[in-house]
């Protein structure tokens, strides 16, 4: 990655970063037979104009995985066209467009990905609830609204397709929160049954504004089978900065994806209690500092991509019945 405009003190700052990313112990994935995906909330990314010291951490924090869920992205994508450069030409990017509305915050969702370790296959859109013909107009109306659409789309790395949902759910009330975390669980359980649908192997990530594990609210999103994998659940910390609350999440459901992942999983903290080292930073709070990077720590697994024994014996099960 090319840093040659940086000065000293920003190339130190990468140095440090690379340093504390290392503590995250990502294991290195191999072509057609692993990736590392990730699900990261970059604060407010577009609002305002980022120092380009953070664009580059950013890009550094990208290089680590094969597919990165970004959510909060707003509605300027200038930095993240910037951010691609510095990955490289393999870098590719599929994104929703923003919601106009203040009550969708003018974000989008994005999924960056390194084309030499996956496809984008096809389909990306935004997933839409049930509808009910109302009687009187006639008009076909939606049973639930979201506050920002769930994003959507296909990829295939090696020889395993699956389809990646990210969210970023409301943070109001907790009862409205939970009404949209029921009805993701009912919209993944119904595309899951729907045998016309190109995938069934869906993988949800993104921010939940989950605090806990111990929650109604992770209770919610996994009324139907949805659940975090054993490398996220044996976390002894979460993905704030503080380190003590699971808003960000990746689920899937077991008896679908089955074991295609892996016992790696973790949280990338580049901020490790004190964000002044860094000298770009050094004069900021930290509240500022999350307007450079985030207030969220980058979620991440290894999916296991050698599904071909399984598949085998998903087919002879098939005949058999």
């Amino acid at each position: 990655m090319d840093h040659s405009k940086l000065n000293l003190g920003e190339l130190e700052g990468i140095q440090l970063l690379r340093n504390r990313i290392r503590t995250a112990e990502i294991p290195p994935s191999t072509l057609d037979e692993s990736i590392n995906i990730c699900t990261w909330n970059i604060r407010h990314w577009g609002q305002k104009k980022r120092k380009r010291f953070s664009l580059h951490c950013i890009a550094e924090i990208f290089f680590q995985f094969d597919l990165i869920a970004v959510t909060e992205l707003r509605r300027n994508i200038a930095e993240l066209k910037y951010v691609l450069d510095l990955l490289g030409p393999y870098w590719r990017v599929v994104f929703s467009d923003y919601t106009a509305d203040a009550g969708g915050n003018r974000e989008r969702i994005a999924f960056v990905y390194d084309s030499r370790a996956v496809a984008f296959t096809g389909l990306a859109a935004e997933s839409d609830g049930p509808r009910t013909k109302n009687k009187d107009t006639g008009e076909w109306v939606p049973d639930f609204n979201w506050w920002r659409k769930p994003y959507i789309a296909s990829f295939r790395a090696g020889h395993f397709d699956f389809i990646l949902l990210a969210v970023h759910l409301q943070w109001g009330t907790t009862a409205g929160r939970k009404k949209e975390l029921e009805a993701l669980a009912e919209w993944v359980s119904t595309f899951q049954k729907d045998e016309y649908r190109i995938d069934r192997d869906i993988i949800a990530l993104g921010d939940f504004n989950i605090p806990s594990y111990r929650s109604k609210l992770y209770r919610a999103v996994t009324k139907h089978g949805l659940k975090a994998p054993t490398s996220i659940l044996n976390l002894e910390h979460g993905s704030n900065l503080m380190k003590d609350k699971r808003y960000d999440q990746i689920l899937h459901h077991p008896t679908v994806t089955g074991s295609v992942f892996s016992e790696h999983g973790g949280v990338v903290d580049f901020y490790k209690g004190n964000h002044k080292p860094f000298k770009p930073y050094k004069n900021l709070s930290k509240t500022k500092f999350t307007y450079e990077l985030s207030d969220h720590l980058p979620l991440w697994v290894q999916l296991d991509l050698d599904v071909e024994d399984e598949q085998l014996d998903q087919l002879i099960a098939k005949r058999k019945n």
